[in-house]
């Protein structure tokens, strides 16, 4: 009998050691951070915020998915990407969505996009007063059928003179790189680049017989401003000065469109994980910079703008404690 209670304890012992270490197990959380294909902007910012939320104690892993806001609202994925515009079109299921996704929660900017309407320099069209002028005998890209935010930056630079899609002839094209190589191709007139872009470069020295590419400045009227964010509500208009280094800012600079980066959750991630995913962020700027040379453009200090989509509660946490302004 005393072999037996002896083994019994021992077994018991043994259970107790496994459930001990299960559960330990089960404490570090494996977090998922959804970002795009490989290269992709969503895909370089998910490694570089990997990397440093695994630096800050964070277990994180990146999955590379396509369309993953409404993953992140139903709390398939924990963590993940979007330009500001598309975050809320997402929460409210406007623009490019189609159903609201109420539980999506900001986390913050990452840093700020600038892209805006090129041509070739020799067109002329420098400002979208002159871009309305040329509308009708102009060809546009349109539909980008694999990268639907696009037609909605385009539509948002188009309204800011009073034109829309219709006073072109529009060129369907598959996705933003596809619209930028049309541009280059000839195939179309005005599309949609972003500052610096690979593509951008390479479409603006196929045109180099024609002065390459230009931007055409939007007008920063407070009209103007206003027609625009019909269509781009987190967006903004910046003027950037005459740049030698910046493809298509050589003659006189432009105003063009800055939209906010930014990281989602979900309204179920716990406050203490989200705070310290905020927190790694917003204090590991080398690391990321080390990482994806976009994060360059980090600013803690503007990590927080307003946004329609509500800020989650660990994020709040962190901004009231380091002092950072919300929905400035």
């Amino acid at each position: 009998m005393k072999h037996f209670t002896k083994a019994l304890t021992g077994g018991a012992l043994a259970f107790g050691l496994t459930l001990g270490l299960s559960s330990g197990a089960a404490l570090a959380q494996v977090v998922t951070i959804a970002t795009g294909a490989q290269g992709s902007l969503a895909y370089n910012s998910g490694q570089a915020v990997a990397k440093v939320a695994n630096d800050a104690g964070i277990t994180a892993r990146t999955q590379p998915l396509v369309g993953y806001l409404p993953l992140i609202n139903n709390g398939e994925v924990d963590f993940g990407f979007s330009n500001g515009v598309e975050a809320g079109y997402a929460f409210s299921g406007t623009g490019n969505y189609d159903r609201a996704n109420p539980n999506i929660r900001m986390v913050g900017v990452m840093f700020p996009l600038t892209t805006g309407l090129m041509a070739p320099c020799d067109m002329g069209l420098t400002t979208v007063a002159e871009l309305k002028a040329k509308a009708a005998d102009l060809r546009i890209a349109s539909e980008y059928t694999s990268s639907t935010i696009i037609p909605f930056y385009i539509m948002g630079g188009l309204a800011n003179a009073g034109l829309s899609y219709d006073d072109f002839q529009k060129v369907p094209v598959a996705s933003f790189v596809a619209g930028m190589n049309a541009l280059g191709d000839g195939l179309v007139d005005v599309a949609l680049v972003s500052l610096n872009s690979g593509a951008g470069q390479q479409a603006s020295v196929k045109l180099k017989d024609r002065g390459g590419l230009c931007y055409v400045s939007l007008d920063d009227s407070d009209a103007g401003r206003a027609a625009f964010k019909e269509f781009l509500p987190a967006g903004d208009i910046v003027a950037l000065p005459q740049n030698e280094k910046i493809n298509g800012l050589q003659k006189g600079g432009a105003n063009l469109m800055r939209i906010p980066w930014v990281m989602m959750t979900n309204g179920d991630v716990s406050d203490q994980l989200v705070y310290d995913m905020t927190k790694a962020i917003a204090t590991g700027k080398d690391a990321l910079k080390d990482s994806f040379g976009a994060f360059a453009r980090a600013d803690a200090a503007t990590m927080a703008p307003a946004s329609e989509v509500p800020y989650h509660p660990g994020a709040l946490k962190y901004f009231e404690e380091a002092g950072i302004q919300v929905g400035q």
